[in-house]
């Protein structure tokens, strides 16, 4: 199975890239800021490891918006590599009363606030973020996608993608505009290991097999909680590695079309993550893992 992936048929990337929200803060949005001079050297660091995909957001910051992820990628990368893709989300607010969801006629601001913090004329890839952690059935994205198909014809955007949706979404948003990626949570299984194609994501992930769009799961190695899986303990044992290591690595053999996105803010962490990159399971690792 190969190891990049075309994202719209022209953006070549690694699959296994990295994602930015837990730069500004250790717990995610909205918490404790960590040191920025931290963040800037773990992007720096992973773009010399082979990244080529950053996953980020604007409203990815921490307590107050006193550090920002947008802002550490341009401060530590920019002017960026000409193989860097950077993706981005829109449609979610955070606020003092917690999570919201813009309008269509918040879709340019959004982006506009994208372009500005990243310091960029267009943006790589920009998903229409719906819902909370599961994804809102029977919820039109109809004139929020087609907001960002027209700023996409303005140029402000290369390509679309999708994130927290199901199969009818997916079909609604193909019917205005091309959609290059889907970002869904990672599925679960019955051990509480993430990777793609199980449970309700199963169909989801061959409608995007189908149509060589990319499905990019969130928190896909648990969102920095190890799982507690003997099966993938087993298969670490045997190749001298890490059970996220496992589980990323899965991942990556689970569909040719999956891409995985880890984020850290350690430059331990992050340099475990891309080793995984390096492991080729076995048909007996991947029967152990089925």
């Amino acid at each position: 199975m190969s190891n990049d992936f075309r994202l719209g048929g022209d953006l070549r990337v690694n699959r296994l890239g990295f994602g930015a929200m837990r730069l500004p803060s250790k717990d995610g949005m909205g918490g404790p800021a960590r040191d920025p001079e931290v963040g800037r050297a773990v992007l720096r660091r992973a773009v010399e490891l082979g990244v080529d995909h950053i996953d980020t957001a604007d409203f990815y910051f921490s307590a107050g918006g006193t550090v920002r992820a947008n802002t550490l990628i341009r401060e530590a990368l920019h002017p960026y590599p000409s193989d860097l893709v950077i993706a981005t989300k829109v449609g979610p607010v955070i606020g003092p009363d917690g999570l919201s969801h813009g309008a269509p006629a918040d879709m340019r601001g959004f982006v506009e606030a994208n372009l500005d913090g990243l310091g960029v004329d267009r943006l790589g890839l920009v998903y229409l973020r719906i819902g909370a952690m599961t994804p809102p059935h029977g919820e039109s994205l109809a004139e929020r996608f087609e907001a960002l198909a027209a700023l996409r014809e303005e140029g402000l955007i290369r390509h679309l993608g999708l994130s927290n949706i199901d199969t009818g979404h997916l079909a609604e948003a193909r019917a205005i505009a091309p959609v290059t990626a889907v970002q869904n949570h990672a599925g679960q299984n019955h051990a509480g290991q993430n990777h793609a194609g199980h449970g309700d994501e199963a169909d989801l992930l061959a409608a995007c097999e189908e149509s060589g769009i990319a499905f990019v799961p969130f928190f896909p190695v648990g969102g920095g909680r190890e799982p507690d899986d003997e099966r993938l303990a087993k298969v670490a044992a045997r190749h001298r590695a890490t059970v996220p290591q496992i589980g990323l690595a899965r991942l990556l053999a689970s569909s040719p079309v999956a891409l995985a996105i880890p984020g850290t803010g350690s430059l331990l962490h992050l340099e475990d993550n891309m080793a995984a990159a390096a492991i080729a399971l076995t048909d007996e690792d991947l029967a152990d893992l089925s």
